[in-house]
Formats: C-alpha cells, structure tokens, sequence
C-alpha cells in the first residue's frame, strides 16, 4: 500500500435517540433504588459507574426541561467515582445536588413516578450526608 494513499474511513454512526417506555424507566428506577439501598457510592464498585451510565443514556434521549443539571451532576460524579482518589466530600456535594434536583423533577413527574423519584432523591441526600461526616 502506498503511504501517500488515504486512510480509508468509517462514516460516523449516527446517534439515534434510545426509546424508553414506562416499564423500562420503572425498571431503572427499581433497580437504582434497590442499588442504593444496598451500597453507597464509595463502595458501589464498577456497578456504581454502570448505574451511572444507564441513568445517562435516558436521560441523553428525554426532552424533558430541568434535566440539564442532572445530566452535567451524573457526569460528574462518574468522573469523581473514576479516580480513587477523588475526595468523599467532593462526591458528597454532587450527589446532594443530584438529590436536589431530582426532588425538583419529581414535583412535575406524572403520578407513578413522583413516588419513587422522591425516594431516590432521600437516597441521594442521604448517601451525600453519610459521605460528608
């Protein structure tokens, strides 16, 4: 092969946005609850950053205002969870914001999810307070 010839290129794959239906979201957020009942966030192991990047990929295809904050909150913490060395405080103070917002979120969430949104935002101060001591 001539080393002046072009590298051939894969065209990019288009992202097509991910449908989830209610059962799914219920799943998740089952799921998310019973993950947080059992562990928290230091100890949650590689299955704390899969958690992380379930909830991301629904969130990424949702339309739905007031996300943004989790989004950017969810990102964060994957990263602080990445390092081992990341400070407890630093994962504290993001996920009291990601329970903060999420309580936002499930004043405005149709009546089957504002309860279990409410627990998972409890869950998340609570995780954040138990990290901050």
């Amino acid at each position: 092969m001539d080393s002046t010839a072009a590298t051939p290129h894969t065209p990019a794959t288009p992202e097509v946005p991910l449908a989830v239906t209610d059962q799914q979201n219920t799943a998740l957020l089952d799921d998310t609850l019973t993950f947080l009942t059992a562990s928290t966030p230091t100890n949650s192991g590689p299955q704390g950053r899969v958690e992380i990047e379930r909830w991301e990929a629904v969130l990424s295809s949702s339309d739905r205002p007031g996300l943004a904050k989790i989004k950017q909150g969810l990102r964060q913490l994957d990263e602080l969870l990445a390092d081992p060395k990341s400070p407890s405080h630093d994962i504290a103070e993001v996920l009291a914001t990601l329970g903060a917002e999420t309580a936002k979120v499930a004043e405005d969430a149709p009546g089957e999810y504002s309860g279990p949104l409410n627990n998972l935002s409890k869950m998340l101060i609570k995780a954040g307070s138990s990290l901050s001591r």
